[in-house]
């Protein structure tokens, strides 16, 4: 039988890509078994067929993202592949804030190449049309003790990487999110597919 990777890239390839069996297939899958089949997905595009594929998906809310009776400052790890050449593997680490207010989610990304380009803060919210959005542009005041210390994206290497970034999220699937790299509004063609850590 072939293993995770092999069968989701098949059904994302498919001459008419069905979101719900994809759905499906995943939702079927234990959690390791879950994550090798998101870390199949290489390369921008057969992630820009999926993004394309689930565009009419239930949106996501942040509430999915992390459960509103998490902790505050309790992280939620979504393991990550992007369509990036190199450094594909990567976690997308959210907490619930520690003062109430917008509803909105703090993160960081937990990566191989961070202590190059930063860890890349961000602030996760829901925009006009019902999208969420992973924000660079704005970093939380605080985050969890054993996360790295907070840096700008404007400065250093991360410039190039997180500078004016806002990544949307679209739902794969009950644990599987996937999203889209723009810059002051216009698409960059880089994707990303994660996975929650269950």
């Amino acid at each position: 039988m072939a293993t995770p990777d092999v069968r989701l890239v098949k059904l994302v390839r498919a001459p008419v890509v069905d979101r719900e069996e994809i759905a499906r297939f995943l939702d079927g899958l234990s959690g390791s078994d879950r994550v090798q089949a998101v870390r199949g997905l290489g390369g921008a595009a057969v992630q820009r067929r999926l993004y394309d594929a689930v565009a009419l998906a239930q949106p996501v809310t942040i509430d999915e993202i992390v459960p509103p009776d998490a902790p505050a400052l309790e992280q939620v790890i979504y393991h990550g592949k992007n369509s990036l050449p190199a450094f594909t593997h990567f976690e997308k680490r959210f907490c619930r804030p520690s003062s109430t207010g917008l509803p909105r989610l703090w993160g960081y990304n937990h990566t191989s190449v961070a202590r190059f380009v930063g860890p890349g803060y961000f602030t996760c919210h829901t925009v006009d049309d019902g999208l969420v959005a992973i924000d660079y542009r704005a970093l939380p005041p605080e985050h969890p003790h054993a996360w790295p210390a907070i840096r700008p994206n404007s400065q250093g290497l991360s410039w190039f990487v997180y500078r004016d970034m806002v990544d949307y999220l679209r739902r794969v699937s009950k644990h599987v999110l996937i999203g889209a790299a723009h810059r002051h509004g216009t698409p960059l063609g880089n994707y990303f597919v994660l996975c929650r850590e269950v």
